[in-house]
């Protein structure tokens, strides 16, 4: 296929190319290889975003869930305790293909010079930490203990000292890639020495590699992650850059035929894919324009639920550009504000979002809450929809360990 300089599209043509390429359009894989398909979904995605926050599951299972009809978070775990993931910053915390490893080591370098003096600071603990580990093996948080308070990340300085001295020198020294999680159960991290637990040939390539050169190839990765971007996300490419940094690398890669401009029809700012994702894009182009005299049959579509850090929701900005959805997580909004529910998740019904089911996980009882369920204007609510979602919703309860369903 001929390079093409720019494409122009419909919302609908652009949403269904970006839903294919992030793995939400067809239905969902059931695949008996385990952790390896995980494995692989990862690695089209680029990295998945880890949170703390488990309302039913933490995002990332939740995000893989999604993907993935027989996914068990025992099969992520795996992957990392065998070394083939690691966690460090992307789009923020998030799980990446180990052999991404090398890109990383500007922003490791960046931020271990950053901790530099905190670490000393802390001394010896750190170092005890680093012996303890060195000796025994990889070890979970709660083998390191210290009387020492301190003042940990999200303490201020003002109040008592609350943070153990262990726990901060841990923070810190994953932060500074000194040790990094191998492994998670539940709440607790696994940790051990990175020069240790990386593959060697991977430590040498981060050594070697030239903070260009990791550059380059981090901006290509945020590019297959997003898959469709634009230079005014704050989080563009992965590396701070100012918006004169963002604007010049989409112009050069432009220019280079790496990424092609994408013209959307009823929005007034271009939209960019990677040009070898052009051919794919005008196929989904196509399938929209045969559609557009449709009525959508939502009813017939399969239904997914998105967590609130899922790839698709990275960008609010392309959310309400390409699905006139409006999203905000509403987890640091006082409750008395909240519109939706702190935990919120996007029902996806086919390439729509059609509204929000707000679940809470009782994994004691076995019991899935349905806080809230809102369908957005201009969806005809019938009864074979409804039937659908609420199937759906069972289907996502037993998927997560509940055996039955509650609505509020």
């Amino acid at each position: 296929m001929k390079n093409v300089t720019t494409i122009h599209t419909t919302k609908r043509g652009l949403r269904r190319f970006l839903l294919e390429k992030q793995l939400l359009l067809q239905p969902r894989s059931n695949d008996s290889t385990g952790q390896e398909h995980v494995l692989e979904v990862i690695r089209t995605l680029e990295c998945l975003q880890i949170d703390p926050v488990a309302a039913v599951r933490p995002n990332q299972h939740l995000a893989l869930s999604a993907r993935i009809s027989n996914y068990d978070p025992s099969m992520l775990h795996d992957l990392l305790r065998s070394y083939k993931v690691f966690e460090y910053f992307a789009n923020a915390a998030c799980v990446i293909p180990m052999e991404n490893y090398p890109i990383f080591e500007p922003a490791r370098r960046s931020i271990r010079e950053h901790l530099k003096a905190a670490i000393d600071a802390l001394q010896p603990v750190p170092e005890q930490v680093m012996d303890k580990l060195m000796n025994e093996g990889a070890l979970p948080a709660k083998a390191f203990d210290s009387e020492q308070r301190v003042h940990g990340y999200w303490e201020s300085s003002s109040n008592k000292a609350k943070t153990k001295a262990t726990s901060h020198a841990i923070n810190l020294l994953t932060d500074a890639a000194q040790i990094r999680i191998v492994g998670r159960e539940g709440n607790q991290r696994l940790f051990d020495l990175t020069n240790r637990s990386v593959p060697a040939e991977l430590l040498t390539a981060a050594d070697e590699i030239s903070n260009d050169e990791a550059n380059e190839q981090m901006l290509l990765k945020y590019y297959r992650a997003y898959r469709v971007f634009e230079p005014s996300d704050g989080r563009f490419g992965w590396m701070k850059l100012k918006a004169a940094q963002r604007r010049e690398a989409i112009s050069r890669h432009v220019q280079s035929g790496i990424i092609t401009e994408v013209v959307v029809e009823g929005l007034k700012h271009p939209y960019y894919v990677l040009s070898s994702d052009t051919e794919r894009l005008l196929a989904q182009h196509d399938i929209a324009m045969n559609m557009e005299n449709v009525e959508p049959e939502v009813e017939a579509s399969e239904i997914t639920f998105l967590p609130p850090l899922d790839n698709l929701l990275w960008s609010r900005k392309r959310l309400e550009d390409l699905f006139d959805f409006e999203y905000r997580w509403e987890i640091y909004t006082p409750a008395v504000k909240r519109k939706y529910g702190y935990y919120a998740m996007p029902i996806l019904a086919g390439d729509r979002i059609i509204g929000r089911m707000d679940p809470r996980l009782n994994n004691k009882e076995r019991l899935l809450t349905v806080e809230l369920l809102h369908f957005e204007p201009g969806i005809r609510i019938t009864a074979q929809l409804l039937n659908k979602v609420k199937k759906a919703i069972e289907s996502f309860a037993q998927a997560n360990g509940a055996d039955q369903v509650t609505y509020k």
